[in-house]
């Protein structure tokens, strides 16, 4: 059965969307927008609190150490996470006293909470680079991948999305990393199923909590769906009867304080994970915060602030790996930013072939919207 979409969705294009999240609130409650919602209270990974209840995706090529440090200069998120870490990769580059991964750049100094997303589907290297992660880097969560769709992770790999087949060694790679990695807690992020016909989160997510791990994410769209569609937020509500004391966080398509309030109110979890809507959107953390707090939804920058906090990115990037190397990077950030805005293909067109820093802030003058 093809998975429904989900319906509380609804655009009500004819008010911005600011309007809809304040309406949406009033709705819900019975009371002025700016009333204190304190229903959306932090919830606990382990003994960890997480406040507020709003996390920040981990996203392969995006989540490093310069995203991370402009989302916190926004404030609004009560649990980071870094880019996904192939486990094996990291065993080796330890074993071989290499320079650790560049999906770690930060990871030891920056301000905690902070999550480290490994993957890979052998438990005895899972157990062993968790460990690691804890004494060496001190990290608040370590998140185990099982989500990834990508068929790198999933055919070639047999990670990822793919393990969601095999519920048997995800309860044994949990387990033992729960034991490896004590008292610090361990969490699974999951999507519904490997395909429309194989939708098993509900019995994934008991194994998840049995084998020991103190939290469950769910992505609402299955493997084969990547990112198409609408994420099934029904099928996530689903899951919360199936665990006895994790929390559920839920994740997919939040991309509006609007659609984070209902993912509260609707869906019953007790966190929300923003993803890709917030790559060009820092602030949208710190928007969804003063909505669940009950206070005033601050306007997104302007123009020029949202110019100026690229630019901001852009010299954390070319900081850590270089002129040449960081403006490569900064190009598919820069479309991010520039997403949705009118002229965001001419700008993508020009930024995408920039090569140095006189380049990069040449294009951003001249073609980034205004």
């Amino acid at each position: 059965m093809v998975p429904h979409a989900s319906a509380p969705y609804s655009s009500g294009a004819s008010k911005s969307w600011k309007t809809r999240a304040e309406d949406a609130t009033a709705q819900h409650t019975g009371t002025p927008p700016n009333a204190c919602m304190n229903e959306f209270g932090p919830f606990k990974i382990g003994s960890l609190e997480v406040d507020p209840p709003i996390l920040q995706a981990p996203m392969a090529g995006f989540t490093n150490f310069a995203y991370r440090q402009i989302v916190r200069e926004y404030g609004g998120v009560g649990l980071q996470a870094t880019e996904m870490v192939h486990a094996s990769g990291f065993a080796w580059m330890d074993q071989q006293r290499a320079e650790h991964p560049d999906r770690l750049w930060g990871v030891r100094d920056e301000p905690r909470p902070l999550a480290v997303q490994i993957w890979d589907n052998d438990p005895e290297i899972m157990a062993r680079v968790g460990r690691k992660l804890v004494e060496e880097y001190q990290v608040s969560v370590v998140d185990i991948n099982f989500g990834c769709p990508v068929k790198q992770i999933t055919q070639r790999a047999h990670s990822g999305s793919y393990l969601l087949k095999d519920p048997a060694r995800m309860f044994s790679i949990i387990s033992r990393l729960v034991k490896a990695c004590h008292p610090t807690p361990v969490t699974a992020k999951i999507r519904l199923g490997c395909t429309c016909d194989q939708i098993n989160a509900c019995q994934v997510a008991r194994v998840v909590e049995e084998a020991g791990a103190a939290a469950l994410t769910v992505h609402g769209r299955t493997a084969d769906q990547y990112f198409k569609g609408q994420a099934d937020w029904n099928r996530i509500a689903e899951i919360k009867s199936h665990l006895i004391s994790i929390p559920l966080i839920g994740n997919g398509d939040v991309d509006s304080v609007e659609k984070a309030l209902q993912a509260f109110r609707t869906y019953n979890v007790d966190g929300v994970m923003v993803a890709r809507a917030a790559l060009g959107r820092p602030w949208l953390f710190s928007q969804i915060h003063a909505a669940l707090k009950g206070d005033t939804i601050p306007d997104d920058p302007c123009l020029n602030q949202q110019r100026t906090c690229m630019l901001r990115h852009y010299d954390l990037v070319v900081e850590r790996f270089g002129v040449a190397k960081g403006t490569h990077l900064m190009r598919k950030y820069a479309c991010c930013y520039a997403q949705g805005k009118s002229g965001a293909r001419e700008f993508r067109t020009y930024v995408s072939k920039a090569e140095d820093r006189r380049d990069f802030f040449r294009i951003v003058e001249t073609y980034f919207p205004s």
